[in-house]
């Protein structure tokens, strides 16, 4: 795969679920060498069952593969003093210690920053965690779902306001969007150390997420005014931008922002240069003033031609567009092809299997994707590697350290 960017670099990860995880996948892609410190029982993540893509499957857990590949597991009692020895050596050999356990569960083992970051000055002591380590809430569990859907807002700004309970979230996207903050965080602060000789802490939490997820609506709320509902393609004050439906029931989103560039172009595209006529219609502010009218007849234009129609007569504009498409046409998504967004991982003796690339390349071409560890797959080797003996090892066995 060539020289990663990270190459050289050990991630000590101590982690469960999705959101800390993706991050050190993420580092796995560009090269770091990320250790998965899992209990003896396993990352309850691997037994989960969900869409058909976890312990229900029936071939390989594409979930925990997404979450961990290109790692290696160790597992480790941390309740015992030899599993918490262990870890103590395992840390003594990283760049980056990556956690998402509740700050009083960190402190109880030894692990908080101020103890880490204290012993290991170069360390960087990175952290998810769903509602930030200050407040009231600093100790609380938290999931995508209740931290980033619910508390963030995203439950309430997405939903309908014609529907009497919110709607619900689709699979770790709070823990994904996180993870993708959180690597950026720790690259950041590995060029700080670069630079300065010193690591340190750093915070990405899933409510900060989703608030910066809805940074356009909360500057309308820091305005005072409110966030816009969620609505179908007539609720923008310029009906150039929303969905229109084809006379096959799909939709086309159009995005002219700059309305009065594209507007002129768009009637003479669909053959009715009398809308571009139309006083009714001259502009951008005519437009909002007739918005319902101009949307009307939008609507009904839209409904003489299919979807792929559309498709074919729109790309004749140099205009902003697209097709609102379903995730499976993703697959073959001539963009999503030709850009590497999709890759393959080609595990030894196993079926190969796909999965999404980092939405990060560099030099135009996404990393190689590796599989993830079977569950303390490398617990033996890398206690081998920080100096243990065949001896010791089976000494750890015996007092319950590892499995």
């Amino acid at each position: 795969m060539g020289k990663g960017a990270f190459d050289g670099l050990r991630v000590v990860e101590l982690a469960q679920w999705v959101f800390v995880p993706v991050a050190g996948a993420l580092l796995a892609d560009w090269g770091a060498d990320v250790i998965r410190v899992e209990r003896p029982e396993g990352d309850p993540y691997r037994a989960l069952a969900t869409q058909g893509i976890g312990t229900d499957s029936g071939g390989v857990n594409l979930s925990v593969a997404l979450a961990n590949r290109g790692k290696r597991s160790v597992a480790l009692d941390l309740r015992t003093d030899a599993g918490r020895a262990a870890l103590d050596r395992l840390l003594a050999t990283a760049d980056v210690f990556l956690t998402n356990f509740r700050p009083g569960a960190l402190d109880r083992l030894g692990l908080g920053a101020d103890d880490l970051t204290g012993r290991f000055p170069r360390l960087v002591y990175a952290r998810g965690h769903g509602f930030g380590v200050r407040g009231p809430g600093a100790d609380r569990p938290g999931y995508d779902s209740s931290a980033f859907w619910a508390q963030g807002g995203m439950a309430h700004v997405l939903t309908p306001p014609d529907r009497d309970a919110p709607i619900g979230q689709r699979g770790a996207m709070g823990d994904r969007n996180g993870a993708m903050a959180l690597a950026f965080g720790i690259a950041t602060a590995l060029l700080r150390r670069e630079r300065t000789g010193e690591g340190g802490v750093v915070d990405v939490s899933l409510l900060a997420t989703a608030m910066w997820t809805l940074s356009s609506d909360v500057l309308a709320a820091l305005t005072g005014g409110r966030p816009r509902a969620a609505t179908g393609s007539g609720g923008y004050v310029n009906p150039l931008v929303g969905a229109y439906r084809t006379s096959d029931g799909r939709h086309i989103q159009l995005v002219f922002l700059e309305a009065d560039r594209y507007w002129d172009g768009f009637c003479r595209l669909v053959g009715r240069e009398d809308l571009a006529t139309d006083p009714r219609f001259a502009d951008l502010r005519a437009r909002a003033e007739n918005r319902d009218a101009c949307v009307d007849e939008l609507e009904a234009e839209f409904a003489k031609r299919s979807f792929v129609e559309w498709q074919d007569l729109l790309g004749r504009i140099d205009a902003p567009w697209a097709p609102v498409q379903a995730v499976e046409e993703l697959l073959a998504d001539p963009q999503v092809l030709a850009n590497d967004y999709l890759g393959e991982v080609d595990p030894d003796g196993g079926p190969a299997y796909r999965l999404p690339n980092v939405p990060v390349q560099l030099d135009g071409r996404p990393p190689a994707l590796r599989r993830a560890p079977e569950h303390g797959e490398h617990t033996e080797a890398i206690l081998l590697d920080l100096g243990y003996t065949w001896e010791q090892i089976t000494e750890l066995k015996d007092a319950g350290a590892i499995p």
